[in-house]
């Protein structure tokens, strides 16, 4: 998982580029919000092979299909947002240094998976 830090004013899709770079394995699929229907980033995904699944803008004049079966699954990472913003320290942003915030998140992340790997 990797998580960077953007001003909240921040499109979703300005802020791709931090989490997607070529350093980490590369995925086969990219699902994602609405929020990332951009042509530059179904462009950089295409070139490196990934299948985007991302459902169109309502202004969007190329008609782009979605397969909803797959794109079921993100309710997977909404569920993890989900249990991260159960930690009130995350959800109400304590920390002001971003360091300490997302070392807290990470320290947060590490303690659900372990309580995944236990069950």
């Amino acid at each position: 998982m990797r998580t960077e830090i953007t001003p909240g004013q921040t499109s979703d899709y300005l802020g791709f580029d931090l989490v997607m770079v070529d350093n980490l394995p590369e995925p086969s699929v990219l699902l994602a919000d609405r929020g990332y229907d951009a042509d530059s980033i179904r462009k950089k995904m295409e070139a490196r092979d990934v299948l985007t699944q991302i459902p169109m803008r309502k202004s969007r004049k190329m008609r782009v299909g979605v397969d909803h079966a797959l794109y079921s699954l993100r309710n997977l990472v909404e569920r993890c947002f989900n249990k991260l913003k159960n930690a009130s320290r995350i959800a109400t942003r304590y920390d002001k240094i971003a360091a300490s915030f997302l070392g807290f998140i990470d320290i947060t992340s590490i303690r659900l998976w372990v309580r995944f790997l236990s069950t």
